[in-house]
């Protein structure tokens, strides 16, 4: 585990430390190297990343920070492991340096979406934690080809503060979040942005995408609002849902409104579908909840690695 202090890569340590098919080889931390944690109710000694030894894994996972991945990612796949890559470097949309290219994931890592790739694939890139609750309440619309051309779709979305990461910074300060909510990375310039319109590319979705991400004074969950303008009327949009997602185990379309508090510490995703009132073009409004550290991270990391080594798809992840 690369990058196993941040808080994704801590939780990621803890469900491999209680998964009953893995063992946690090593956790490597940069500027902890030395210090010890206790995850998953076991005392863990962080290694130096330049320790680390890639090759007694047969797969890698990545929480390093964004821009910083690739390299290590490439130095991982060349000691033989396997990569899941948390960071934001290899996924689509997202130029990575020229001396990495030989690194470039062959899998974008949404498991609903990726299930067969997974199997066979050497480098994963984990989706972020937006795209992930964004793209799961838009995927049966747009495979369906439900969204009319040249439509916006609007986004409106909220996270918790550990989806900013542990780096400490005034405005994630308590008193600056608490009994407070505000809007971020406003003018639809979100990173997250690249893999929401590679994804509707590969439907051939001619569509628009206006995401404003917002911070919640909580400390994990996102809730995604998204407003899609149909092509026609679709008499029973919830059914549409509830029959591409039937089968999935982390995916539930539900008939109330999605709460974070029935989605917090779990590898669940929750969707609800309903037409909206008083338009002149049908649409539908969805609206997606997701732990943001589990379905929006490091949850999605080890359900891609299950596929990925042939294990169990639900094994070692709280549903």
């Amino acid at each position: 585990m690369l990058g196993a202090s941040g808080y994704a890569g801590r939780t990621l340590c803890a469900l491999a430390l209680g998964h009953t098919g893995l063992e946690l080889a090593w956790a490597a931390a940069g500027e902890r190297r030395g210090a010890r944690a206790t995850l998953g109710g076991r005392s863990v000694t962080f290694v130096g990343i330049e320790e680390a030894p890639l090759g007694d894994a047969a797969v890698v996972f990545s929480a390093l920070p964004h821009g910083a991945s690739a390299p290590w990612v490439a130095r991982a796949r060349a000691a033989g492991a396997r990569v899941v890559d948390l960071s934001a470097d290899l996924r689509p949309g997202h130029p990575i340096d020229a001396a990495a290219d030989a690194t470039a994931a062959d899998t974008y890592g949404l498991t609903e979406l990726a299930r067969d790739d997974l199997r066979r694939a050497a480098i994963v890139a984990n989706p972020g934690c937006y795209a992930t609750a964004v793209l799961l309440g838009m995927l049966p619309a747009l495979a369906r080809g439900l969204v009319a051309p040249g439509a916006t779709v609007v986004v409106a979305a909220a996270s918790g503060v550990t989806g900013a990461g542990d780096t400490p910074r005034r405005d994630l300060l308590f008193g600056e979040v608490t009994e407070n909510y505000r809007a971020y990375a406003v003018g639809n310039e979100h990173r997250h942005l690249a893999e929401m319109r590679a994804v509707c590319a590969r439907f051939d979705a001619d569509v628009d995408l206006l995401f404003t991400p917002h911070l919640l004074p909580v400390a994990r969950g996102i809730l995604a609002t998204i407003t899609l303008p149909l092509a026609e009327p679709v008499r029973d949009p919830a059914a549409v849902w509830r029959a591409w997602y039937a089968g999935e185990p982390f995916v539930e379309v539900v008939a109330e409104q999605p709460e974070l508090r029935h989605v917090a510490h779990r590898n669940a995703a929750h969707i609800a579908v309903a037409a909206a009132a008083g338009m002149r073009r049908p649409t539908l409004i969805v609206t997606v909840a997701i732990d943001n550290l589990l379905k929006g991270a490091a949850g999605q990391a080890l359900q891609n690695a299950n596929v990925l080594l042939g294990l169990d798809e639900c094994a070692g992840l709280p549903s």
